[in-house]
């Protein structure tokens, strides 16, 4: 008999930073963080500011309506600084035990390893949790930053394309 999964994401740490549990509190800093409006070169749209974070926050940690799918959100503080650099997030289909797995950093905390350690770090708490037999990641084909991610963290192209992105894969 398998332990059922918590509704709410437990934290994790690496050598340089710790993930949090997101929570609306974090709307402010993190409006900051993601300003940018380079973040946003792949994905489209514009950086969101305080007000519409805090409600998408607080969507995001109501959890998902379906009750087969965890939404497991993290923001990242680099522990040296005090300050949140970026997010890291799974979706998590309980059934399959899938997840689908993104991150951010904001510019400012780019080309320093962090989306690496950090996506490396979710991918180890999905498998140590018992989360997830199979993590996914949708990449863009030219975001090679995010590529490397992807790699770093286990995950390999399936050549699986959906809305423009290619499909990364990794079975745990």
């Amino acid at each position: 008999m398998t332990t059922p999964l918590a509704a709410r994401p437990a934290p994790f740490a690496t050598a340089r930073l710790d993930a949090v549990p997101l929570s609306v509190a974090h709307a402010d800093e993190m409006a900051a963080v993601l300003a940018d409006p380079a973040l946003h070169a792949f994905t489209g749209g514009a950086p969101d500011g305080p007000d519409a974070l805090r409600a998408r926050y607080a969507r995001q940690t109501a959890g998902s309506p379906d009750p087969g799918e965890l939404w497991w959100n993290w923001v990242l503080r680099v522990r040296d600084e005090g300050r949140l650099a970026g997010y890291v997030q799974a979706t998590v289909g309980t059934a399959a035990a899938r997840a689908e797995i993104a991150w951010v950093l904001g510019t400012a905390f780019q080309g320093r390893g962090y989306a690496k350690e950090a996506a490396t770090a979710l991918v180890t708490h999905l498998r140590t949790t018992g989360a997830a037999r199979t993590v996914v990641a949708h990449i863009h084909p030219d975001h090679t930053a995010s590529a490397a991610v992807a790699g770093a963290a286990g995950l390999a192209r399936t050549g699986e394309w959906e809305d423009g992105e290619e499909r990364w894969r990794l079975a745990l």
